[in-house]
């Protein structure tokens, strides 16, 4: 069949199709895009997300066993952007350097510092203990800045993406130095 013909069939056939559901009533609706529902309706609710969300990224790095990669996806799973791709660089880095880490980090303190008017963007300030953890290398020296402060003082940035089933990901973690006291 040549592609002339092929043309006046597919042609034809949508013209007999159009056709049948003006005759019979059914003609198509138009097109509408749907209005997207925000996630939170107040920021209140924004920085509970928020929190829950840093939560459980410290439960998951806790849980973090440095020689076993299958632990690292719960981490991946609660960061998004630079943080996710920081992370894995870590983890995948300290995993092939036989490094281990042991203890666990605390949350002191988790205060809501700013959120973006459509609540997209959410930043907190926290107080996060790492006095008990320790990192060691494959011969066993302390990988610990011997100058490290038992208590981070901490900004963290999460965004909302419609990619995850979460409704806020982590963006950025750096320390701070303004804000609440640790």
């Amino acid at each position: 069949m040549s592609s002339r013909l092929i043309r006046a069939t597919v042609t034809a056939v949508v013209a007999g199709v159009c056709a049948a559901g003006l005759l019979t009533g059914c003609a198509p609706e138009p097109h509408e895009t749907p209005t997207p529902t925000p996630r939170f309706t107040s920021e209140a609710q924004a920085f509970q997300a928020a929190e829950e969300t840093y939560r459980a990224y410290v439960d998951a790095t806790n849980k973090v066993d440095l020689s076993d990669p299958a632990t690292f996806e719960d981490v991946f799973h609660l960061t998004t952007g630079q943080q996710n791709a920081d992370d894995k660089k870590a983890l995948t880095a300290y995993h092939a350097a036989g490094v281990t880490e042991s203890g666990e980090s605390q949350i002191e303190l988790i205060r809501a510092t700013s959120a973006a008017s459509d609540l997209s963007k959410v930043e907190l300030a926290i107080c996060l203990d790492v006095s008990d953890v320790k990192v060691v290398d494959s011969a066993g020296k302390s990988l610990v800045d011997p100058n490290r402060v038992d208590v981070q003082r901490l900004a963290v940035t999460l965004n909302d993406t419609a990619t995850s089933g979460r409704s806020l990901l982590i963006s950025e973690i750096k320390g701070r130095d303004g804000g609440p006291r640790c």
